[in-house]
């Protein structure tokens, strides 16, 4: 895979003016940046500083990364005269993609082009990532494959980029395992971590509907336990109708019916007999009251004509006169006449009456199997409708069993853990994937760690060797860095200046022969004052012998900012920056060096 950045236009940048500056790194070389400063009049003072040289590369760091290598605000990146309209566009290519990135500010612009095609919403009509700069940015970098941070280290070298030695250990230990791919592993566990919570989600989701169906197959076998019930009741009731109903039946077979008949109309004789002998017995008492009742009523007025006979009062017992016993005795015969005609009657009657009722021999009462004549005379019309009743009876379907049958065959849903079995499994892979990517002790971590330093120590030895650094600097496996000099330990800031310089050229150097070998070449090399910063002549012939064999061997574009005017004749081309009148412009042509 390669990276290889095409060119850059910049407009009101910094000190870069309306006039649009172009510089073009489509080109294999060694280029040296030189500065002018042409004061209003054009009187060539010679000078090199403040013509804006590294604005190129800020202006690149912009365009790339929405920041410049240092600390400026991003109103404070427009050209303070004009005030507005700035614009940045940097074209490159990727695995034979080609991209285009264009940023400015007043008006805020962010556009991303690929093959010439502005990437775009389908919805809003705005860039890609949901129209939202922030999220337009995170593409470019996922893209780009190295963070803003990586780039200062690999691409721009600058004076004012904090040395990676001095860089704090959390920092250091940021960028060495992004250069040796710990961080793609700690992108792929993040990857993971996020699939880990889906299949967690999706576990969570099918156990909770399993759940439910589980609840909902309880509630429908209730309804079923009920209905069973229901149903075993009904059944129950079914044979006891069966069970009487053939009784019944059974009972009309065994009954004689014209027997019942006859028996019905004895019943009916025996009834009106008995009743009559009961109102015949009924007067038979009263009479005989009423005999004896005459009876004492004969003999009362007897014994008062007795008495009456010796002319006493029967009440009394005194003498009566002779008017006075005529007169009683007159009417004591008359009573006595009169309750001996009564005596009679009553006595006639009373003997008629015995007459009538007999000698008091009853026959017994009949019995019958019904208890009125109309239930015998319906007994054929209740055998037919007892029969009738058993059939239908007998044919009478349970109501409850279809509808069991059909909860059992519709409601009851099959409760299947296959699915969370599958993802459990996936779960547990995916979480033993997770660790080996994120422990530390994992072997996979200690053998890219292991495998990258080996090479990355290889390459720093070989540059520290190139630049003439006569320490020792190894990175150890927890990757921290080791600075020795004759068997003693040493810091970073123990170096002079021209140590350090030469120590982060190598190391600088290193991390990008490892970038290259895991990731992808870059064309372009960026190398700000750093060959001035306190190096002797033998530091910087070692470091542009370096600078021109990677130009040279490894196609690589490299521009070299540098005060030093004697390095003129040692590179292929100079690019002239010329500041005039306050406005910073770039020689359209480089000028070759014979």
């Amino acid at each position: 895979m390669s990276f290889k950045i095409k060119n850059i236009t910049v407009k009101n940048f910094l000190s870069v003016g309306n006039q649009t500056q172009a510089v073009d790194f489509d080109k294999e070389h060694l280029t040296l940046v030189l500065g002018s400063n042409l004061d209003l009049g054009g009187d060539d003072t010679g000078s090199r500083n403040g013509t804006g040289k590294t604005t190129m590369i800020n202006a690149l760091s912009y365009a790339l990364y929405g920041q410049a290598l240092t600390n400026i605000k991003k109103e404070n990146l427009i050209n303070k005269t004009n005030g507005k309209g700035m614009l940045v566009t940097v074209e490159f290519e990727k695995n034979a993609v080609k991209y285009k990135i264009e940023r400015g500010r007043k008006p805020n612009i962010l556009k991303l082009y690929v093959n010439d095609q502005e990437l775009k919403t389908e919805d809003k009509g705005e860039d890609e990532a949901q129209g939202d700069s922030r999220e337009t940015q995170k593409a470019i970098e996922q893209m780009l494959g190295m963070s803003h941070t990586m780039f200062k280290h690999l691409v721009a070298l600058n004076t004012y980029t904090e040395p990676f030695l001095s860089m704090k250990a959390a920092e250091q230990r940021e960028v060495i395992e992004q250069l040796l791919g710990i961080t793609l592993l700690s992108e792929k566990a993040e990857v993971l971590k996020l699939q880990v919570k889906e299949s967690k989600d999706a576990i969570q989701i099918e156990t909770v509907r399993i759940e439910a169906v589980k609840t909902a197959n309880g509630n429908v076998q209730k309804s079923i336990d009920s209905l069973k019930i229901k149903s075993a009741a009904w059944e129950s009731k079914k044979e006891s109708d069966i069970e009487n109903l053939g009784r019944a039946m059974m009972r009309l077979e065994n009954v004689d019916i014209e027997a019942e008949l006859l028996a019905h109309v004895q019943l009916k004789h025996w009834n009106e007999h008995n009743t009559k002998v009961q109102n015949l017995n009924k007067q038979k008492a009263t009479l005989e009251s009423a005999v004896g009742q005459a009876e004492r009523t004969v003999k009362k007025y007897a014994k008062e004509l007795e008495s009456l006979g010796n002319k006493t009062c029967h009440a009394c017992e005194q003498e009566l006169h002779d008017h006075k016993h005529e007169e009683m005795t007159k009417t004591a015969t008359q009573h006595l006449r009169e309750a001996m005609k009564y005596f009679d009657k009553v006595s006639h009657d009373l003997k008629k009456i015995v007459d009538e009722i007999g000698n008091g021999d009853t026959s017994p009462m009949p019995r019958t199997f019904y208890d009125a004549e109309a239930e015998a005379l319906g007994h054929k019309n209740n055998l037919t409708s007892l029969e009738n009743s058993l059939t239908l009876k007998i044919d009478e379907q349970n109501p409850y069993e279809e509808q069991i049958q059909e909860l059992n065959r519709t409601a009851i849903q099959e409760i299947n853990w296959e699915v969370v079995n599958e993802l459990i499994k996936l779960k547990d892979h995916q979480e033993f994937l997770h660790k080996l990517l994120t422990n530390k002790d994992s072997f996979i971590r200690k053998k890219i760690i292991d495998q990258n330093l080996l090479y990355l120590n290889k390459r720093l030895s070989y540059y520290i060797d190139k630049l003439g650094l006569p320490h020792r600097v190894v990175f150890q496996n927890d990757l921290t860095v080791e600075i020795t000099q004759l068997g003693q330990d040493l810091d970073f800031d123990n170096l002079s200046r021209g140590e350090r310089n030469r120590l982060i050229l190598s190391m600088s150097f290193a991390f990008r022969d490892v970038w290259e070998g895991l990731y992808q070449s870059i064309n372009l090399l960026f190398i700000d004052e750093l060959v001035d910063a306190g190096m002797d002549a033998a530091g910087v012939e070692s470091a542009l012998a370096v600078l021109k064999k990677m130009a040279r061997e490894r196609n690589k574009n490299i521009y070299l900012i540098s005060h030093k005017d004697e390095l003129v004749g040692r590179v292929n081309n100079v690019l002239r920056v010329i500041k005039e009148n306050g406005f910073t412009s770039y020689s359209n042509d480089v000028d070759y060096v014979e």
